[in-house]
């Protein structure tokens, strides 16, 4: 039996006897605890792990969030501008009221006319898992939605056509802090398209860094290609290894990248974007479908240790994994 909680916000965990009993919430009742025997971090923050007191680290270059928005009549000004470019029209220095270079995408919404999704805003350096950070990027993020509807209305002909529809509830946030498990999954181990024993889940997207310190993306393919996109939409390309005779199609992310550190972790698991992972193999499994593959994961395997009354870390890999099979999982060698 599942009993949500909707509308709850995680407060302070409580430890009897070395081992996680409890954890504090706090929603429209008060506050009050929920007693488990097994615990899954997936705040994506690590707000859990740090509370706790188990080891986590934060990269000095976090990659930086990003507020969408929904914008509607870029393609009636698109018509009108054969050469319209909504990425070099906001980050082009040269007009007022520019953002700073960045990176922008977007994308058409199915069933909404002349509807576009649009993530062109960065807020640099920082670090969301802080309130006060977090205050700043929330505000900072919608101040350059409202800088590129401006931009549009005052300098580009059509331009006051264009009107936001929509604005998400919460910043998107790509980083911050990692848990320290028993395995860290590399860079080299995701390009190189690594088997691993303990696999609970399976990848092919590339790795995908947006720098804080400077504008632009980097990608990094299984094929070997890397390709760094400028602000303007300019394509650098070249290779990060030489070219062979067979790629690796998908990489495997390890059921001990979920597994935390500490005498505190015997029966807390993480998932989502928290797992450990250095920075390149981060840009790859921090995306929706591999976060969606270690929630499953992590709550199958908290159900097996429940089951064998066993720590986390105990927990045998070829049961997880015919139990993720079993499932409908994709589970592959």
């Amino acid at each position: 039996r599942v009993r949500p909680f909707l509308h709850a916000r995680f407060v302070a965990p409580v430890v009897e006897r070395g081992r996680l009993a409890a954890v504090v919430i706090e929603d429209k009742s008060g506050r009050r605890a929920i007693r488990a025997r097994y615990f899954v971090d997936a705040t994506g923050d690590g707000d859990l792990v740090a509370r706790l007191g188990l080891s986590c680290r934060k990269l000095a270059d976090l990659q930086p969030p990003t507020t969408a928005a929904v914008f509607r009549g870029l393609k009636s000004c698109s018509c009108r501008n054969p050469h319209f470019s909504l990425g070099k029209a906001v980050f082009d220095p040269k007009t007022p009221g520019s953002l700073p270079p960045g990176f922008l995408w977007d994308a058409e919404i199915i069933g909404a006319p002349d509807c576009r999704l649009v993530a062109g805003t960065r807020v640099s350096r920082a670090d969301c898992s802080d309130a006060d950070e977090l205050t700043r990027a929330e505000m900072e993020g919608r101040r350059q939605v409202r800088a590129m509807l401006d931009l549009l209305h005052a300098h580009v002909p059509g331009g006051k056509a264009v009107t936001l529809t929509n604005l998400p509830a919460h910043i998107g946030v790509r980083e911050t802090r990692h848990v320290n498990g028993l395995y860290r999954l590399t860079e080299k181990d995701v390009l190189s398209g690594r088997r691993f024993p303990d696999a609970i889940g399976n990848g092919s997207y590339r790795v995908d860094v947006h720098h804080s310190g400077k504008p632009g993306i980097t990608f990094r393919y299984l094929s070997g290609r890397e390709v760094y996109i400028e602000a303007n939409g300019t394509c650098r390309e070249g290779r990060w290894r030489p070219k062979m005779a067979i790629d690796p199609v998908y990489y495997q992310i390890p059921y001990r990248s979920l597994v935390p550190k500490g005498p505190l972790a015997s029966n807390v698991l993480v998932a989502g974007r928290l797992m450990d992972a250095d920075r390149g193999a981060y840009g790859a499994v921090r995306v929706i479908v591999n976060c969606n593959q270690t929630g499953e994961a992590a709550g199958t395997a908290a159900f097996l240790a429940l089951d064998a009354t066993l720590p986390v870390a105990k927990v045998d890999a070829k049961k997880l994994r015919a139990q993720l099979a079993a499932s409908g999982a994709a589970v592959m060698e």
